[in-house]
């Protein structure tokens, strides 16, 4: 059978498209053949095919196109009840392939109790979560966390493709022991490199409590009352010479209340009210460059990378018409590139800046990273990563931390704070071919980490 790239250079066009989707274990390998796993197919509802052939973005009568065929297969990967997808064509007749897509479903139902410990602190989960509702695609789940910050319940719901038109709609609350929060989201995104136009809405609110860490100790706590909204809408040429560049317009809104909690130790400065309302426009542009590979971050999965360049534009003025506590420039923007350096390794770097500008600069952020991934062979990665970031006239007290909890493995959670901040990794990840009873699989690593924050 040839490949879709020779199909694509002899002009053949799609044909008939046959759309599988199969069980989590296959019975067809005696070592998924039993008792246990012939249950569990049993009781797991497959994704429909339906699901899935809305996803494509070929159809039958349409020329043959390997980009549009291996993006598809990326946005099909990125959906977390998807295990595998595999998309070949399978008769060749007079010009036209028929065109096989198989899937292979994950177990998507989530009821579990999670305890874990890190930086010297205890978390806690219970969760009834189902990423695939009736084969729908659909996520809807209640769960129960604890940890250092707060103990509660969140609820929520969502689906990434909205009765087959792209669409994406989600929502969550979830109540706290010490506030709330919920966030909405309706829109229609660039949900492939060709789409040509974008809109939306989301908003979000929150009401809880903040903490000031000092050497990984929790120092003070203060009210943050949070409220968030943008309307946008997109419009793009598609994908033009391997470029995607894509403008957007809108109006967003962020308001952020602090206040003293009784009770509780207060800090050495409240932060300053602020609501920031008025329009704003972005700019994007996306390279079509991908790179797949597996066991790098992910065990046995196959992972997609993008190497291509990936930039973000925006300006906004906020508005005292409009509600602002003052007028000001609202401006954030990133840069990222992927590099192949060799056949077996390859460098993902970024750089990105935010903040707002009245007459003077405030809460402005500059910071990049860098991650590197060298193969050994098959069973062996070395992974090192790098980052900084610095912080100007910040509306929080000391706002960038390291500790357990954001990359500095091993020392306590938030063990230092302050307006400057480094970190740097390295790992040797060992990856076996060892699958016991083909429920999981096996691996390990070994790893350093230093890092660093700093007052201003």
């Amino acid at each position: 059978m040839p490949t879709f790239a020779e199909l694509e250079a002899a002009g053949a066009r799609i044909g008939q498209i046959r759309v599988l989707t199969e069980d989590i274990f296959d019975l067809s390998d005696p070592r998924e053949n039993n008792f246990l796993y012939r249950f569990a197919n049993k009781i797991h509802i497959n994704t429909r095919p339906e699901v899935i052939r809305r996803q494509l973005l070929f159809e039958s009568g349409q020329p043959v196109s390997v980009r549009l065929i291996e993006e598809t297969e990326r946005i099909l990967r990125a959906s977390n009840y998807l295990y595998d997808v595999r998309i070949r064509p399978t008769a060749v007749h007079d010009g036209v392939a028929d065109v096989e897509v198989k899937t292979r479903d994950t177990w998507s139902l989530d009821v579990g109790i999670g305890v874990s410990r890190a930086g010297g602190e205890n978390s806690g989960r219970f969760a009834i979560k189902e990423d695939n509702l009736l084969g729908t695609g659909i996520e809807l789940g209640i769960s129960y966390t604890s940890d250092v910050d707060r103990s509660g319940t969140n609820f929520q719901i969502a689906d990434r493709n909205l009765f087959g038109t792209r669409g994406q709609v989600s929502y969550l609350y979830a109540e706290y022991d010490d506030g709330n929060e919920q966030n909405f989201l309706l829109q229609r995104p660039f949900y492939a490199l060709d789409a040509r136009w974008a809109a939306g809405v989301n908003a979000s609110q929150a009401n809880t409590l903040d903490s000031v860490y000092n050497a990984g100790n929790n120092i003070a706590e203060y009210r943050h009352r949070r409220y968030g909204a943008e309307v946008f809408g997109g419009w793009s040429r598609g994908l033009v010479a391997g470029w995607a560049r894509r403008y957007y317009v809108g109006i967003t809104h962020n308001d952020n209340d602090y206040e003293l909690e009784p009770g509780k130790v207060a800090p050495e400065r409240l932060p300053d009210d602020v609501t920031l309302t008025g329009p704003f426009v972005r700019y994007e542009l996306v390279e079509d460059a991908f790179r797949t590979d597996v066991n790098l971050n992910l065990i046995g999965r196959v992972e997609d990378f993008q190497m291509g360049v990936r930039t973000t534009l925006q300006l906004g003025r906020a508005l005292t018409g409009m509600g602002s506590t003052r007028d000001a420039w609202l401006y954030n923007a990133t840069l990222a590139n992927g590099f192949d350096i060799t056949r077996d390794s390859f460098l993902l770097a970024d750089i990105n800046t935010a903040g707002r500008y009245s007459d003077k600069g405030e809460n402005q952020t500059l910071g990049g990273s860098a991650r590197y991934y060298n193969r050994r062979g098959r069973h062996l990665v070395y992974y090192a990563a790098a980052s900084a970031d610095a912080a100007h006239n910040p509306d929080a007290v000391d706002p960038l931390q390291v500790g357990g909890d954001n990359g500095l493995r091993g020392y306590p959670l938030r063990y230092q704070s302050g307006e400057r901040r480094m970190l740097f990794t390295l790992e040797a990840r060992a990856y076996s071919d060892w699958y016991p009873f083909r429920l999981f699989r096996v691996g390990g690593a070994v790893f350093y980490d230093t890092g660093r924050a700093l007052p201003a």
